[in-house]
């Protein structure tokens, strides 16, 4: 495993009891700044993720394991251990480990381990510094409380699938998870708060963060626009609500992006398009006009892009800073070779997959200090069961309960 300068988070131990993408996502990120984290798991199961296949990884045998690159997304720089809370047993082993956790994240359901006795309550004043972050669909609080929440109910309950789509097609939800993405996210930036505050105080808190609240908090411009016109924004496909022309084009061979952001950069594009008539034009040459008359402006930009092939269209508009760019799939993303060049695409050490190695997305966080490492790949379930209670309970020779 890749062995750097400690991280941003060296010492800092998390007890991961999260599961999915929201709470590993958030787990995945303090470990690749340096935190240990713990994934607790349930026995025989584990996370349900790692069934959300295909593709599954091969293994050395050359067959496929029960590990999915799902799963491997969002579960690097962790440790496996599975735990039945359910035991008498398996309470007191996890509460070994939180006599040494700095942080627990956890997304049962509302209520769900204060049957067991894990809920904040019942471990604040026990384990007075712990940062205890919950991770739930609608909050901890509120009549959806109790509900159960997936990132596509919350991406339509949210708004954002109602911003999204053809203006007269069918509401569609964004490609990935981006509802559990974004609350990890927060999740993240919470804990790392909490621990300031513990560190300066000598007191935990409890983080009550929400897959529904997170939604909402990103819907940035296009929420307050909506507060404050009162007006409910309409679907525009590709284009922008307050910048026009910011949308997807066809040009003569492959679609391609304009991103104009400003009237010098409109001008620039008209030029270049030879349609500097439509730069002049009071309906188009100033943003707030371009606005009133998209339909208008966009039909003469289209007209002049399907004159030429994208890449001329992309060389000429890059010479002159006009933003603009391909429309890429994931093959032409990480052939990209600006994206070779950051090292988006991570390749780690991985002893059980079939080459020895595995593929994910690296962290893209470049911290000049302390930058993030990738030190494990994803566990097998229990994998690390006895190094764990080794490090973190001083009894490593016993198995997990």
């Amino acid at each position: 495993m890749q062995s750097l300068t400690p991280g941003a988070l060296d010492g800092v131990r998390i007890l991961d009891l999260s599961r999915i993408l929201a709470g590993p996502g958030a787990t995945q990120l303090l470990g690749d700044l340096g935190a240990d984290v713990v994934k607790v798991e349930k026995p025989g199961e584990g996370d349900d993720t790692r069934k959300w296949g295909p593709p599954y990884i091969v293994g050395k045998d050359g067959r496929e394991t029960d590990e999915s690159a799902y799963y491997l997304s969002a579960n690097r720089n962790k440790r496996s251990i599975a735990i039945d809370i359910a035991s008498d047993d398996g309470r007191a082993r996890l509460h070994r480990l939180l006599a040494r956790a700095d942080v627990l994240v956890e997304n049962y359901k509302v209520g769900g381990l204060a049957r067991h006795g894990l809920d904040y309550a019942a471990l604040r004043e026990r384990y007075p510094r712990l940062v205890y972050c919950s991770v739930t669909g609608f909050g901890q609080t509120g009549p959806y409380a109790t509900r159960a929440g997936y990132d596509f109910l919350i991406q339509g309950m949210g708004g954002i699938m109602s911003l999204t789509g053809e203006a007269d097609g069918t509401p569609m939800k964004v490609g990935v998870g981006i509802a559990d993405v974004m609350t990890g996210m927060y999740a993240a930036v919470g804990i790392l708060a909490a621990l300031r505050h513990r560190d300066a105080t000598g007191q935990g808190q409890h983080i009550d963060i929400s897959l529904l609240d997170s939604q909402i908090a990103w819907l940035v411009n296009a929420g307050t626009n909506y507060l404050a016109s009162g007006k409910l924004p309409a679907r525009l496909a590709n284009g922008h609500p307050n910048i026009v022309p910011y949308q997807v084009f066809d040009t003569a061979d492959a679609p391609m992006i304009l991103a104009v952001g400003n009237d010098a950069q409109f001008r620039r594009f008209c030029e270049v398009a030879r349609i500097e008539d439509v730069a002049r034009d009071s309906r188009f040459c100033t943003n707030v006009a371009r606005i009133q008359h998209r339909e208008a402006v966009c039909e003469r930009v289209q007209a002049a892009l399907r004159t030429r092939p994208r890449g001329s269209w992309l060389r000429s508009l890059e010479a002159v800073n006009v933003p603009c760019g391909p429309v890429n799939n994931l093959r032409d993303v990480f052939d990209d070779p600006h994206v070779q060049a950051r090292g988006a695409h991570l390749r780690m050490d991985c002893e059980w997959a079939r080459d020895g190695a595995v593929s994910l997305l690296a962290n893209p966080l470049k911290l000049s200090a302390t930058p993030v490492s990738y030190r494990r790949p994803p566990p097998r379930l229990d994998e690390h069961v006895d190094e764990i209670l080794r490090d973190w309970a001083g009894d490593g020779a016993q198995r997990a309960a």
